[in-house]
């Protein structure tokens, strides 16, 4: 199965200059533009360059053309992709037309930053139909040999990165946007060689930022935690799913301080917290977004992110609160307005930038899809991701879990008080026990 892993490595590249695109378009609505329009027709030629000459035609040439020989459930899938395919080839000629049209103002930069906005949520979409459809379809249908033919395609496969043609292009195209992309946008040196993601990671192998050993708590007589143990290392997107009741809730909050333990060990930092008080694990860097978002709905929209940020110096909430608009342009639109009357997806927005507030090395996400509508949910989970690649560590608590382990690095299982199962995000997506229990397959 080496070709997933080499198509995931790219689309893990893709998002993390999706991620930058996204959040740079922002700057251009502002008064004085607050990024080079240049470095996003960079990357917009990035984008073109890179799905059309290598990944689409990889990905149809091999996998696609042996799925459709395996599966009939793949025939829609594919033409769906390919109808997405073309979708996002004219969104970026859309926004290579806009980019040509003077943008004095920030009105006349708006249907730029509006069309960015709308191809880096297809681009995600498209991205994740692949890996939950297809990766799931093709794990399914191809035996062995099968596997062995589309790997070895793939090895054969030219790469533009390192043929003639693309040594002078690509590889230069993608140093020259390394240099140009602004904190917190840079790309850490990542690699666009996908090949080399196929090597496994040794994130789950580095030092813990959060480790929990042998956890237990009560509600007076009854037991809620049965000795819990997890680690979650810097840089992850760590999932924990299962059914109401399981004790999720309870384990983030002993985390942070709120529920008491009655045994065991929580160590943040690799220094232990167990009997530290909640103010002062915000202090350290866990913060924690509640379920149910629990905005303080009398107060303006504002006032709730300062509240956020009561442990930090006075003098930079007004940098941290220009951070959150920019992050979240309908917060700033509703600053003026009780947080009561925002909407379901608009609060769970206004709990994350209040949690944001507080400059979090650790994020701590309960249930954020709760009560949202679909598209709603995407755009929450596309948020998630975004912070993950600037650069927070995120243990996230939640119920749909399909769209979580989508984006999780690693995840748990997590049944009446006990963790009974772990693994890869993608791997416990592709697992019997959970997609019985948990995704209705």
């Amino acid at each position: 199965m080496r070709a997933l892993s080499v198509i995931e490595a790219e689309h893990g590249n893709m998002r993390r200059l999706s991620s930058a695109l996204d959040g740079l378009a922002d700057g251009l609505a502002k008064e004085p533009p607050g990024v080079e329009i240049h470095t996003l027709e960079l990357i917009i030629q990035y984008f073109e360059e890179f799905t059309d000459r290598f990944h689409h035609p990889k990905e149809d040439d091999f996998l696609f053309a042996k799925l459709r020989q395996r599966s009939s459930d793949a025939v829609g899938v594919v033409e769906r992709l390919h109808r997405e395919h073309e979708l996002g080839t004219q969104h970026l000629h859309r926004i290579k037309a806009l980019m040509q049209k003077p943008m004095r103002t920030p009105v006349e930069s708006r249907a730029l930053v509006d069309e960015v906005h709308s191809f880096c949520r297809q681009l995600d979409a498209h991205m994740r139909l692949e890996e939950e459809g297809t990766f799931a379809l093709a794990r399914r249908a191809f035996d062995s040999a099968d596997w062995a033919e589309v790997d070895a395609a793939f090895d054969a496969h030219v790469d533009p990165l390192g043929d003639a043609a693309g040594e002078a292009s690509l590889p230069e195209l993608r140093r020259r946007i390394t240099q140009l992309l602004p904190a917190p946008y840079g790309l850490g040196g990542n690699e666009d060689i996908a090949r080399q993601a196929s090597t496994p990671t040794v994130a789950a192998q580095a030092t813990p930022m959060l480790a929990v050993t042998d956890l237990h708590s009560r509600y007076g007589r009854i037991e809620a935690l049965h000795g819990v143990s997890l680690a979650v290392t810097p840089g992850e997107i760590v999932v924990l799913v299962g059914a109401n009741g399981a004790g999720k809730t309870t384990l983030l909050r002993c985390i942070s301080g709120v529920q008491p333990t009655s045994g065991g060990d929580v160590t943040f930092a690799e220094r232990t917290i167990t009997r530290m008080q909640p103010e002062a694990r915000v202090r350290a860097g866990i913060c924690q977004v509640p379920e149910g978002r629990q905005v303080f709905s009398p107060m303006s929209t504002e006032d709730n992110l300062r509240m956020g940020a009561h442990t930090r110096p006075v003098s930079e909430i007004e940098a941290s609160l220009a951070e959150m608009y920019a992050l979240f342009p309908i917060l700033k639109e509703k600053r003026s307005l009780p947080a009561g009357t925002l909407s379901g997806g608009q609060q769970q927005m206004l709990a994350l930038g209040r949690a944001l507030m507080g400059k979090p090395k650790l994020l701590l996400l309960d249930e954020p899809s709760m009560g949202l509508a679909p598209l709603i949910v995407e755009e929450i989970f596309r948020i998630v991701r975004q912070l993950r690649d600037r650069g927070i560590t995120i243990l996230l608590v939640e119920q749909n879990a399909r769209a979580a382990l989508a984006i999780a690095d690693r995840g748990y299982v997590m049944e009446t008080g006990r963790i009974v199962l772990s693994g890869g995000g993608r791997e416990l997506l592709s697992n019997a026990q959970v997609q019985k229990a948990y995704l209705g397959m």
